[in-house]
């Protein structure tokens, strides 16, 4: 590598021709900016969905629906994958820390347990909540069903 084959890298140069430097670069006068309007002053900033004094999109259509802020969110898991998970872990109590490392939930979720399914073990279970099919099944193989 010598001297003459050093070039500077793609971007590093700038533009060809720089703008507002006078009316012998071309881009003189207005600074390819226009001659009136916000765009054209200093300091200006376009707000998100701005469409030129046009009424926004976001503001044209209509908004309907409800979102209830006290709504509890449940993650739900049926009484199928306990069982999957009981006979691949050989475990019968289930706390919801079992839920965490076993992957089903995350640490902030309230878990629903669900009577999707068939039982055919003794399992302890303690959950937020549990589903009428789900609590029959469980206590009808002699576990318990604990909410938190």
């Amino acid at each position: 590598m010598k001297l003459h084959n050093l070039t500077p890298s793609s971007g590093a140069l700038g533009r060809e021709k720089r703008i507002g430097r006078g009316e012998g670069s071309g881009h003189g006068g207005t600074s390819t900016r226009g001659l009136n309007g916000a765009q054209s002053r200093s300091g200006y900033s376009r707000k998100a969905g701005f469409e030129g004094g046009q009424m926004p999109l976001q503001r044209r259509l209509p908004k309907y629906g409800f979102n209830n802020i006290n709504r509890v969110e449940y993650k739900a898991i049926n009484l199928s994958t306990l069982q999957a998970l009981s006979e691949k872990l050989g475990e019968t109590v289930f706390a919801i820390d079992t839920l965490i490392e076993a992957g089903l939930v995350s640490k902030n979720d309230r878990v629903k347990i669900l009577g999707n399914g068939i039982l055919t073990i003794k399992l302890d279970i303690t959950a937020h909540a549990f589903s009428k099919s789900a609590i029959a099944q469980i206590e009808s193989q002699q576990g318990k069903a604990t909410k938190i």
